[in-house]
């Protein structure tokens, strides 16, 4: 096995600042009582806040810097996010709080090309989401966390490579490690050990008889001597992400580029799915800033339909746009989360070995799902047949976006002529001269199940006019036997 594994040391300060491009000073502070920086902003790194540092001599160095208390839960949604995402790279992803994720890779490198293509995709993927991590390869996830940690960048693949490698981290890489005490780490500090080799080199009936025995545990399940299983990740069937604003704001391209953030991962767990999406749903949270927002809805919902079954997340962005372009905010968003559920598998794109021109039609689909987007769902729709003999009766409006029934024998269009647009209403004309007449009579007589006045008996004529275009007529069968024009042909 190899394992990938990525450290996110600043994951704290990341889950509140990936929703803007550029953040402002603003620092994550540890739980209260005795609140210090975890992380800040390189704007707040800049004047002079660092990680250590108490809340009140933070806001003594900058008065206008924005403090914010970690969010366990949020850092908890993060990963889970980030490991649906990895989905995309391999099906074998471990979490491994409080920072960490592993991989599994081996079985993937074909795919990507190779270890260093694969590494630089995963950290291309979550720079797009927003995340900064350290990455680091190992035959062991627990030598991969210790080099993420410690020596980020390398990539040991032989396991023969590995003692050596361990053997030179600093003693401090088991500080974290659950199951250690202080005082375990004490002793081996106060009889000289150094390193992992120095830990190592000591007698384990020693370190037994003074209660390491879980020390030389974790030393062989990163070496690889023991067993170190995991737990895979399940993602989840129903997908929901949202991402806090450092700030509340109403600008669309602020909004844009939080959605833009969530997509990522929404694209990484279809892809881990190979499945696809009809719509999915935007959903803006408010923060009521001032009186006069009190009694609004504090969330508002824009479901986005797609218009296919797709998991391009540019489409994705670019009816987001249109939705958020046309949507009146009463407040600025404090938070926007994406949530998309009933994945349908989709197969893979269809490609024309001899044609290079393949798939350069267009997409109508898409068009009518920037245009109900632009206009409004109702706005745009669609017409269809209808088994029904009355001519007015013959079509139906219907969703653009809807799948097409199968067609019955019933369903089957008429032999005879049809004009392209039919009058509303048919109007009442002169009887045509018999020449003028070219082809019928049609006659139709149907409806008398809906009523008397729905009830029809016509007889209808494909007529030429003087201006010598094609009319649609009928002659009533009914007194007072009129002639009427009901239509005209292309």
């Amino acid at each position: 096995m190899l394992w990938c594994a990525l450290y996110l040391p600043d994951l704290p300060l990341q889950v509140f600042a990936r929703g803007q491009a550029e953040t402002g000073p603003l620092a994550v502070l540890s739980p209260r009582p005795r609140q210090r920086v975890l992380a800040a902003t390189p704007a707040a790194q800049a004047c002079g806040i660092e990680a250590g540092l108490k809340r009140a001599s933070a806001l003594a160095l900058l008065p206008s810097l924005t403090l914010i208390d970690r969010d366990i839960a949020r850092e908890t949604a993060a990963l889970a996010e980030i490991a649906g995402w990895a989905g995309r790279f391999t099906s074998s992803v471990s979490l491994d709080p409080p920072a960490t994720l592993q991989l599994e890779i081996r079985a993937s490198l074909r795919l990507f090309g190779g270890l260093d293509p694969a590494c630089a995709a995963i950290t291309d993927g979550l720079t797009e989401l927003g995340f900064t991590a350290l990455l680091a390869v190992a035959p062991t996830p627990l030598a991969a966390r210790w080099l993420a940690r410690c020596a980020p960048g390398s990539q040991i693949t032989d396991p023969a490579k590995l003692p050596e490698t361990l053997d030179a981290l600093p003693l401090g890489t088991l500080a974290d490690e659950p199951g250690l005490s202080a005082d375990t780490l004490e002793l081996l500090t106060g009889i000289g050990a150094r390193c992992l080799g120095d830990v190592r080199r000591l007698p384990r009936s020693g370190l037994a008889r003074r209660q390491a025995q879980a020390i030389t545990d974790l030393l062989d399940r990163a070496y690889g001597a023991t067993p170190d299983p995991r737990r895979w990740y399940v993602a989840p069937e129903h997908y929901t992400a949202s991402l806090p604003l450092p700030a509340p704001s109403d600008q669309v391209d602020t909004l844009l580029f939080a959605v833009r953030r969530l997509l990522g991962g929404l694209g990484g767990w279809l892809d881990g799915r190979q499945a696809g999406l009809e719509r999915f749903s935007l959903v803006l949270e408010f923060e009521a800033l001032t009186s006069a927002h009190r009694g609004l809805a504090r969330e508002a919902r824009l479901d986005i339909v797609l218009g296919t079954l797709t998991r391009d997340m540019a489409r994705c962005q670019l009816l987001a746009r249109e939705h958020l372009s046309r949507q009146a905010l009463p407040a600025p968003v404090d938070t926007v989360r994406i949530e998309a559920d009933a994945p349908c598998p989709i197969a893979p794109p269809r490609s024309d070995l001899f044609d290079a021109k393949a798939g350069e039609d267009g997409d109508p689909d898409l068009l009518v799902a920037t245009l109900r987007a632009r206009l409004g769902h109702e706005a745009v729709r669609c017409l269809a047949t209808h088994p029904d003999h009355r001519p007015e009766l013959a079509w139906r409006r219907v969703d653009p976006l809807a799948r097409p029934r199968a067609s019955a024998a019933s369903d089957a269009l008429p032999s005879a002529p049809r004009p392209l647009w039919l009058l509303a209403e048919p109007r009442p004309i002169q009887q045509p001269a018999a020449e003028n007449l070219l082809a019928g009579p049609e006659r139709i007589e149907s409806g008398w199940w809906d009523g008397d006045d729905a009830e029809i008996a016509r007889d209808y004529y494909v007529a030429r006019r003087r201006d010598r275009s094609l009319v649609w007529v009928f002659r009533d069968r009914r007194p007072p036997h009129g002639w009427f024009l009901h239509g005209y042909f292309a």
